[in-house]
């Protein structure tokens, strides 16, 4: 494994870096003011647009969709640095570069699964950043970590599919421009439980659909990414040719969307300790307390260099999986990809919030970004996929080594 930056790589990290310097740090403060103007629009800010246009002049575009036409044509190991740049400023960044969830996922869904007619009316548009979108597969009624449990319904009547039921933490569908929902429900009730699903496209004005609430995380509502919904479908009839590959490929259509996605947090996350660790340093090195720095004060050098040191763990997994991603393919990187699910939200949760107790009030409040780089390595936690629901598949995986049926 060679995780040298290689000169592409480096150009594009140059520029980024360049970019995030100039135009997003300073746009943060900017962000906050837009946002408090209309306190419950969930209407893009200008800001976004004016960093995209600049995104764009600087050819940072749709980095994200690796090995595919479509996209930069970057590898998962090139794509780690720059995603890990980003994730110091999640609420602007990933959104400037058109490379924020849930919009990848679903891009990359219709890279790999769609029609030419799907991506045509839908692919493309999301590729130029004109529409967003939102991906419907949680329940409120079970326990979606296990998506077998789904209970929405998409059943076959001649021409058109009927879907009917209710989903939420809809990322994305609170948006005004948010166009289409990619909905996950059951077609087959009798068939093997990972061939009962399938995934069809669902235009978000279709009659039926209502957009219930928005949901808070941690009591923020995240406004500028498009919020998360709760969504009922009653009724709602599309056409047979949105559905996405075969009736009985949604759940493994979904797995393939999930896989690269939770890397792409993991690699955010990585930049948002990094940069947590950074105002720790510069806090406990500026703040006097009792007649000497902070950094000269009790545990506070102990959870700088443990900060480190579980940075550079947590880098180094995610680029063994990147590689892994980039040689063997996902599903041989399947332990790889739960073991960083696991570990990378733990790690920053655990580096943001020894930030936090540094700035002391501070922390808690808009003046620091830390609050809020906190609930997005909180909320990974539990989004794609709950720590126990990874570590259940890593222990899994574990013990078939040693099953007597592998003697």
């Amino acid at each position: 494994m060679d995780f040298a930056l290689d000169a592409r790589t480096e150009e594009l990290l140059e520029e980024l870096s360049s970019f995030m310097d100039d135009s997003v740090y300073p746009a943060e403060a900017l962000l906050e003011t837009q946002l408090s103007v209309d306190g419950t629009s969930f209407d893009e800010p200008q800001v976004i647009d004016d960093l995209r246009a600049e995104a764009r002049r600087r050819g940072l575009w749709n980095l994200f969709l690796t090995n595919s036409p479509e996209g930069a044509g970057l590898t998962n190991v090139q794509y780690a640095a720059l995603a890990e740049t980003t994730g110091r400023s999640p609420l602007l960044a990933p959104q400037a570069l058109n490379c924020s969830a849930p919009d990848t996922g679903n891009m990359e869904i219709l890279a790999s699964f769609g029609s030419e007619e799907q991506r045509a009316t839908w692919l493309e548009p999301l590729m130029d950043a004109v529409i967003r979108s939102a991906f419907c597969m949680t329940e409120p009624g079970v326990a979606s970590s296990d998506a077998t449990n789904l209970t929405s319904t998409i059943r076959r009547d001649g021409e058109h599919y009927l879907i009917n039921g209710r989903k939420w933490w809809s990322s994305g569908a609170m948006s005004p421009r948010c166009k289409v929902l990619m909905v996950m429900g059951v077609t087959d009730p009798e068939a093997h439980r990972h061939r009962r699903q399938s995934l069809v496209l669902v235009p978000i004005g279709t009659p039926g659909v209502n957009v219930v609430r928005p949901l808070s995380v941690f009591g923020y509502f995240e406004r500028s990414a498009g919020g998360h919904a709760e969504i009922t479908f009653d009724d709602v009839r599309v056409p047979a040719t949105n559905l996405i590959g075969d009736e009985g490929d949604g759940f493994a259509i979904a797995q393939a969307r999930l896989g690269p996605g939770r890397v792409h947090h993991c690699m955010r996350l990585i930049g948002a300790a990094e940069r947590a660790l950074e105002l720790m340093c510069s806090r406990a090195l500026s703040r006097v307390a009792f007649g000497k720095p902070l950094a000269e004060q009790g545990v506070i050098g102990e959870w700088i260099a443990d900060a480190r040191v579980q940075i550079e763990q947590a880098r180094l997994l995610v680029l063994k999986t990147a590689w892994l991603m980039d040689t063997v393919g996902n599903r041989s990187a399947r332990t790889e990809i739960s073991a960083i699910k696991v570990a990378v939200p733990a790690i920053a949760e655990r580096v943001i919030d020894k930030a936090i107790q540094v700035h002391g009030g501070a922390g808690l409040c808009q003046d620091f970004p830390l609050a809020m780089l906190w609930t997005q390595a909180r909320f990974l936690r539990i989004a794609d996929g709950p720590d126990e629901v990874h570590r259940m598949a890593l222990a899994r995986r574990e013990l078939s080594r040693f099953s007597p049926r592998n003697d």
